[in-house]
């Protein structure tokens, strides 16, 4: 019996996909659950076991899944065995994020992106400048602040001399967009990013790249603060 009705938008293994992710992130499958053997699941969700198949390798390399030749496929614990690729996966998933991914994310940044800052600012302080200098063109737009925003992190990663800074940002790309979505229609946020913009641009002119990891770190500080402001009301 076919326990699912595949949707028509999306590919087989997109489909299929779907399916078995959101099904692990809603505790349908928990970490530990053995999956139906492939007859059997392929039947429920109404594809080829070739499809199936090819979903469930792909899934398994990036920590979801543990394939055991001869037995049950098994749900990884995929926060300890996932890799970045699993990011990428799991940003498509908005609606199914666990409590606090979000602030564990913007943790991360703040780790993260004052120093690839400060590299930018060492290293090509002219291309971030000139950006900045669009800061203050911005309207009160929400979409226009949120795209702004990622955008001037990309420029930094790329301008930091290390390629790596650019891949992982870019598998953040689909879930910072869609918290900054929600993050900017605050006014308070709105004005604290102008106020970050200004300093950072004052910054770059007359600062060292150890200042600019300064001024980057309390901005993000201060927007993990924002963010828990907006999610508690």
């Amino acid at each position: 019996m076919r326990l699912f009705t595949p949707a028509p938008v999306l590919r087989p293994t997109q489909y299929v996909e779907n399916i078995l992710v959101t099904s692990i992130l809603d505790g349908r499958y928990p970490p530990g659950a053995a999956l139906p053997n492939e007859r059997r699941l392929a039947e429920q969700l109404g594809i080829t076991r070739p499809t199936l198949r090819e979903t469930l390798q792909r899934l398994a390399g990036e920590g979801w899944l543990r394939i055991r030749h001869g037995k049950s496929t098994v749900v990884n614990d995929y926060w300890q065995e996932g890799g970045l690729s699993l990011l990428s996966t799991l940003a498509k998933y908005g609606d199914y994020l666990p409590n606090g991914f979000i602030t564990h994310l913007l943790e991360v940044r703040l780790t993260m992106l004052p120093p690839v800052a400060g590299r930018a600012a060492a290293q090509h302080p002219d291309i971030i400048l000139d950006y900045l200098s669009h800061a203050d063109k911005l309207t009160e737009d929400t979409g226009a602040f949120s795209d702004y925003d990622w955008n001037l992190q990309i420029l930094m990663a790329r301008n930091s001399g290390n390629p790596v800074f650019s891949l992982i940002l870019n598998d953040f790309t689909s879930i910072f967009t869609a918290m900054a979505m929600q993050y900017f229609t605050k006014q308070k946020a709105r004005l604290a990013s102008r106020t970050y913009y200004r300093e950072l641009s004052d910054t770059l002119k007359g600062g060292t790249s150890e200042r600019v990891e300064d001024v980057v770190k309390k901005a993000m500080a201060q927007s993990i603060a924002i963010w828990t402001e907006v999610k508690r009301r």
